[in-house]
């Protein structure tokens, strides 16, 4: 099987994440596409509990007729939440499957920090998609949207309901249990 992996804080998921599995899934030869949730952030910013976050991706897969997938992985592997730990667990767990990490334009700068990006070169495919606002000659496709979920955190504090920033149901899981402020 073929499956890309999308992960990510997902703190919460937006509009952005889902156009960006959209994207991958109508453009790349894969079967399914996993949004992974970082169970620790490994430069350790500060995160809402795991299970909100993967609960959030659970809710924008449910009308995807089953390509997109979120995972636990990250919990299950443990440790300081390296991508590089998450390929290899993956390596050992599926050998049968071929693997694709999508990453966002934004954070090629933040390559150099990776623990051991070479060998994550080797465990997966690497993509790249366009971000809004973070050109690359590396990366594929349009500029998706400029949404960050630091911008929805911040507008949820204020008060201000992100309604097409956020899907509905993220919104409405945020709201009841009373996450970002709300």
């Amino acid at each position: 099987m073929k499956i890309a992996l999308l992960g990510g804080s997902f703190n919460p998921p937006h509009v952005g994440h889902l156009l960006a599995v959209h994207f991958v899934r109508a453009t790349e030869p894969v079967d399914q596409v996993w949004m992974v949730p970082a169970y620790r952030h490994p430069f350790g910013k500060p995160l809402a509990e795991f299970e909100h976050r993967l609960r959030m991706c659970e809710l924008l897969c449910e009308d995807t007729s089953g390509w997109l997938r979120a995972s636990d992985v990250e919990r299950q592997v443990g440790g300081e939440g390296r991508t590089v730990d998450t390929l290899q667990y993956l390596a050992q767990r599926f050998p049968e499957n071929r693997l694709t990490l999508v990453l966002g334009s934004d954070i090629l700068d933040d390559l150099p920090h990776w623990k051991d990006f070479d060998r994550i070169q080797e465990l997966a495919k690497i993509l790249v998609i366009q971000r809004a606002g973070y050109p690359s000659a590396q990366a594929v496709g349009p500029p998706l949207t400029k949404i960050s979920s630091t911008e929805v955190r911040a507008l949820l504090l204020r008060k201000e309901l992100p309604s097409h920033w956020l899907p509905r149901r993220v919104l409405e899981y945020a709201h009841s249990h009373k996450l970002y402020g709300l």
